[in-house]
């Protein structure tokens, strides 16, 4: 029965399968797509992505429901956690101007199976993230004509009471859903024009309910005798921002369409910067007139705004808020159907999905195939399912990238630049290569190792020891870390990464759960608190007390590592807040992506074809403290030639 079990050796082989890391090629400005794209259309199309139809209905629905005028500050602190995962996507898409997004950054510096997995999750928050949006906009519509649609679907089509479909089906969404598919495909100029058109009417719109919202405001409606500021208190605030946070999520578009910036180092953290900026600035202020207009505890929560011109003798300007909403509900639709096919066709281009995705139209420039099949499975989505139980699936996929991509800046900032060994042709023998200086043990004694590649690395202890590679602790802490000395260079970092997750979990769920499921005594909720917080601290700690990357001529993230140790807390905290039914589909999605990776991804990886075809020779490689790494391997190595006689 011993023999049907693996070998060790098997078992490390093949979980150096899944943890490999996509080579990148050395230009990386050579794309099939068209670099046409510049700083404004990238930020327009990331404002496009943040402010839409949430502008119109979230921002009445916190104030009312959640934290009153105080909804301001929770867009505040919301604005700025979510700046912390748009410049960890800042640094990537200028340091890796690939399409792909966070499955993109979590390949080149993660894995393989955590970026398939990312990639997985990421392609379903925009399917049903637009079949959604889809939805919203024919509903939105359909109330301003008093539910015609509607009631003529359902006279003449009928209505169904069938568990997760939608009661009537709704041929309106499909048909907006399909026309956008159909734009999207004439390439990214066109749909870069489409979206300035709609984005400029939207911010028309926003531009006049600030000027009018601050003509109508009435400071009385902030007093004590309507409840006052904050009439929830902290509580309200903080449980505001958590709904706060997904109106930010959009800005990913920019990192998306990197492939196709003119000028991505600049332009895409620019971009960032600016499309998140303005949407946080829109946000605040609207919450701000519209609170000011009117009560906020009389608000009401489907059409806050529209509602509150009506109230105040403005009914005409209703007609203009619609107009805005629906401009807004476009650019998020072209925001998810730009972003999408891109994602696919990165996945399918590294062998990961079906390889027919990864076609790009000679004329367009565009994953034609990509954007057709999925364009049609939204208009499916939207056209028959009930999505309203699905939309809360949409915040766990986007919150589990967000922290991939944190903790894949703080790999990669601490990893030595790669360098790609030149590919053997079939039955050659392998010659040696120049090695890349490091640091090796400071011991004297005899080391033997197996692996050629992936060990000798470790020799040449003559390095002089002012130069010290990214990974490695610095000269302050030798002394009082002298035994992480002799670890590679960035495995202590990648150990201390794992380390700080595990923590930030234990930590999150002891906040979430510790009183109210786990029902922990006070002194056993302190003590918890404080070992997962100290288990935070030293990881953090001893991460910081390695060697970074030399600053670059690209944009990079301030406070390395604790910006992104900050953003994964955030992004894990706020996933533990969902309900236990998002984590059960989450799971069953999950599944089904594991079984297309290892049924298909796993074997068609071109990750997979670089890897070396196992020699028939056999040999040990002694590694002599006195000796040079070249002339020992010459001196011990087994000929290749045939014994003769």
């Amino acid at each position: 029965m011993a023999r049907w079990l693996p070998r060790s050796a098997d078992l490390t082989r093949f979980c150096q399968k899944l943890n490999r890391v996509k080579t990148l090629e050395d230009d990386m400005m050579e794309t099939s797509f068209n670099r046409c794209l510049s700083t404004i259309d990238l930020t327009l199309l990331g404002i496009g992505g943040m402010v839409g139809s949430g502008l119109y209905v979230l921002t009445g629905t916190v104030a009312k429901e959640i934290a009153g005028p105080a909804v301001i500050i929770s867009f505040i602190i919301a604005g700025f956690a979510s700046l912390l995962a748009a410049l960890c996507y800042a640094e990537f898409g200028a340091r890796v101007p690939k399409t792909g997004s966070a499955y993109m950054f979590t390949y080149v510096s993660v894995g393989e199976i955590w970026a398939f997995l990312i990639g997985w999750n990421v392609l379903l928050e925009y399917m049903i993230g637009g079949a959604a949006v889809a939805r919203a906009w024919s509903g939105y519509l359909d109330s301003i004509f008093n539910h015609k649609i509607k009631n003529f679907t359902e006279t003449h089509v009928g209505a169904w009471q069938v568990p997760f479909l939608a009661h009537y089906p709704d041929f309106l969404a499909a048909a907006i859903l399909l026309v956008a598919t159909t734009f999207i495909s004439f390439g990214a100029k066109v749909s870069s024009w489409l979206n300035h058109v709609f984005s400029a009417i939207s911010m028309g719109v926003i531009l006049f309910i600030l000027i009018m919202g601050f003509v109508l405001a009435q400071p009385k409606n902030w007093g004590a005798q309507e409840g006052g500021f904050t009439p929830h208190g902290l509580s309200g605030i903080m449980a505001g921002t958590a709904t706060c946070f997904y109106a930010f999520v959009g800005f990913d578009v920019i990192a998306a369409s990197s492939e196709e910036a003119r000028n991505p180092q600049k332009a895409v953290p620019r971009a960032i910067a600016f499309s998140l900026g303005l949407a946080t600035g829109a946000y605040i202020l609207v919450s701000m007139v519209l609170t000011l207009m009117v009560p906020w505890h009389t608000l009401d929560p489907d059409s806050a705004l529209a509602d509150a011109f009506y109230r105040r003798g403005y009914s005409w300007a209703g007609f203009l808020v619609a107009a805005g909403s629906i401009c807004a509900m476009n650019t998020v639709l072209l925001s998810n159907l730009f972003s999408l096919p891109r994602i696919v066709y990165a996945m399918a281009e590294d062998g990961l999905f079906f390889q027919v995705f990864s076609r790009v139209h000679p004329r367009t420039q565009v994953p034609v195939i990509g954007i057709v099949v999925f364009g049609l499975l939204m208009a499916l989505l939207a056209l028959i399912f009930d999505l309203e139980a699905l939309v809360q699936f949409l915040s766990i996929g986007t919150l589990l990238a967000y922290t991939f991509v944190a903790a894949s800046i703080i790999v990669l900032r601490f990893q030595q630049q790669k360098v790609d060994a030149p590919v053997q042709p079939a039955g050659s023998q392998p010659s040696p290569e120049p090695l890349p200086p490091r640091e090796g043990p400071a011991t004297g004694e005899l080391k033997e190792y197996e692996s050629f590649s992936d060990k000798l690395q470790l020799v040449d202890g003559n390095k002089s020891k002012e130069h010290r590679e990214p990974g490695q602790l610095k000269a302050a802490f030798e002394p009082y870390l002298e035994f992480l000395s002799d670890c590679y260079p960035g495995e202590v970092v990648t150990v201390a990464v794992v380390t700080l997750m595990v923590s930030a979990i234990c930590l999150c769920s002891i906040l979430v759960f510790g009183n109210t499921h786990l029902h922990l005594p006070t002194w056993s909720y302190s003590l918890l608190l404080v070992l997962f917080s100290l288990g935070f601290l030293l990881s953090l700690l001893l991460i910081w007390a390695h060697e970074q990357q030399r600053s670059t001529q690209t944009f990079q993230i301030p406070l390395v590592p604790l910006s992104p140790a900050l953003s994964i807390v955030l992004n894990i905290y706020l996933m533990l807040k969902l309900s236990y039914m998002t984590w059960l589909r989450f799971a069953i999605w999950l599944i089904l992506g594991l079984l297309v990776y290892f049924g298909y991804g796993i074997w068609h990886s071109k990750e997979n074809l670089r890897e070396p075809r196992p020699q028939r020779v056999s040999a040990r490689y002694v590694v002599f403290p006195s000796g040079s790494l070249e002339e020992t391997v010459q001196a011990v190595q087994p000929s290749l030639q045939p014994a003769t006689g």
